[in-house]
């Protein structure tokens, strides 16, 4: 049982019951003061039995009393010491009567404080010094075996209801530890839904950006190689390098504004791309330049899933976007075919270079994501070099 169960089900213990807690609260306080109540109300209706003892000395009867306030007195130590104080009442129930009151509230901390083992040896020792207490000291108006049976009663009861107190304590100490761990759990899920979520966004920040910087990339190096260029070609190219940087800084402003909100979507993010997108991606890459040729083989893009034409868009652009910056001039060929439950086949291949192509750094984490997305998505993907030296990347998505 872990320290914290065992310092709140004793609250004067520390850890392994090393050592008593400093301060008490209100709530220990009022219930200290009720126990020193019932054990002095007890021992005041005990002091009765004394006056029809009239076989006792009277000094008896002082000691009785003497030791019967002695011990509710002592009953103010019953969370530092339960176990000790309830056994030192034990032989003092022999000598006192008064003392009964205080011996059944030391009973009752133990079962409410400390494990079933103690309180089984205590409630026994009680019950087992009942017929010498009323054969020493009988009581005038019920007969022996009444007594006993009455006394017996009240200790096993006594206890009882500690146990129970003590069953009731650790069951709301569970359900309130079972609730921290929920909610821990629950927001453990939340962030771990936030952190995937925003890798998902990560990675569209990649095949967005990657997309457009590369449109950059190759038209200012073409006007870096051609110093030749005719007016119009400079103007061109300057036209799609202003649009794709304009088209780039708005991409990245809504991505940040994602990333920056406590959801990873809002209402005013842009809708992602799905199939009925590739039109318009080629259009922009024909504008840039590119030589594609498109054959959609689908006939009503609108009825691929969102998510498999999110994915096959995204291997699109890609493809794309490194046949560009690897094979500048190259032709490229798109296509893209399938039906309801036959799966949806996408590629994208490129020829070989024309003339020698400058290097262009890349990490091939785009290939790597798209991998990584279209085995999410439940399909596969491929790529690498073909027999004429170009480039192919072919994806199968499921299309339930």
């Amino acid at each position: 049982m872990p320290s914290a169960l065992l310092d709140q089900l004793d609250p004067d213990t520390v850890g392994d019951g090393a050592g008593p807690r400093s301060r008490r609260t209100a709530r220990d306080w009022l219930v200290d003061f009720a126990c020193f109540g019932l054990a002095v109300l007890i021992g005041l209706l005990s002091v009765e039995s004394l006056d029809q003892e009239a076989h006792l000395p009277h000094g008896w009867g002082v000691a009785d009393q003497l030791l019967g306030a002695l011990a509710c007195g002592a009953v103010w130590l019953r969370r530092r010491r339960p176990v000790g104080l309830a056994v030192a009442l034990v032989p003092v129930g022999l000598l006192s009567v008064t003392s009964a009151g205080a011996a059944l509230v030391a009973l009752f901390t133990v079962a409410v404080h400390r494990p079933f083992r103690y309180t089984a040896w205590l409630t026994g020792a009680n019950v087992l010094v009942q017929p010498l207490l009323y054969w020493l000291r009988p009581d005038p108006q019920l007969p022996y075996l009444a007594v006993i049976l009455l006394g017996t009663l009240l200790a096993v009861a006594t206890a009882g209801w500690g146990m129970l107190a003590r069953s009731r304590r650790q069951l709301l100490l569970s359900l309130r530890d079972r609730a921290r761990r929920a909610e821990t759990e629950a927001r453990l899920r939340a962030e771990q839904a936030q952190r995937l979520a925003r890798e998902a966004i990560a990675r569209e920040m990649h095949d967005v950006l990657a997309h457009r910087l590369t449109l950059l990339s190759v038209h200012a190096g073409a006007l870096e190689f051609r110093p030749d260029a005719s007016r119009e070609e400079v103007a061109r190219a300057a036209g799609v390098i202003r649009e794709s940087a304009h088209e780039a800084l708005q991409d990245l402003r809504e991505i940040i504004g994602v990333l920056r909100a406590d959801e990873p979507s809002g209402d005013g993010a842009r809708p992602q791309p799905t199939l009925a997108a590739l039109d318009t991606l080629v259009a922009e890459s024909r504008q840039a330049g590119m030589k594609v040729a498109y054959a959609p083989g689908v006939t009503d893009p609108a009825a691929v899933p969102a998510s498999v034409g999110r994915t096959a868009y995204r291997v699109v652009q890609e493809a794309l976007t490194n046949a560009r910056k690897h094979a500048p001039g190259a032709g490229v060929t798109v296509s893209v075919a399938g039906a309801p439950g036959d799966g949806l086949a996408v590629s994208v291949r490129n020829a070989p270079p024309e003339d020698e192509v400058p290097v262009v750094p890349g990490s091939g984490q785009g290939l790597i994501g798209l991998t990584e997305r279209a085995t999410l998505a439940g399909g596969t993907l491929e790529h690498g070099p073909t027999p004429d030296g170009g480039f192919e990347v072919r994806a199968r998505l499921p299309w339930r």
